[in-house]
């Protein structure tokens, strides 16, 4: 079976554009895809935001995936933050991969463009 790694940020309440972008693609996939749908707290800490609407966002997300259609039992939700494997491999690439090539990453020069100012955590 193929397999569907994706996730949302918690910057906020999801939104129309959340489901047709991604959720509901999560959903209409459980059948052929073996789905892994996560919370991407660690990446949403780019914007530095409030801990307590970090943790409810996150906390909301899970509670809208499951409430749009996405069932447990045919695909994996996690908290980004809940797998500490996943910050090793970030530091392991992120010796490998050359800044220019993060420096044209769409999400960092989008930010770049709206004057957000960087960090490193804006290159992954």
């Amino acid at each position: 079976m193929k397999r569907s790694l994706s996730g949302i940020q918690p910057s906020g309440v999801l939104h129309i554009g959340n489901y047709f972008g991604a959720i509901k693609q999560f959903i209409d996939n459980q059948a052929s895809y073996e789905g892994m749908y996560f919370v991407a707290d660690y990446h949403s800490l780019t914007s530095s935001p409030n801990p307590q609407d970090l943790r409810d966002n996150s906390y909301n997300i899970v509670l809208d995936y499951l409430a749009l259609g996405l069932d447990p039992a045919k695909s994996t939700i996690f908290l980004q933050s809940d797998v500490p494997e996943h910050a090793e491999l970030y530091w392991i690439l992120s010796t490998l991969t050359p800044v220019a090539l993060m420096e044209r990453g769409h999400s960092y020069k989008d930010k770049i463009e709206k004057g957000i100012s960087a960090n490193m955590g804006l290159l992954s």
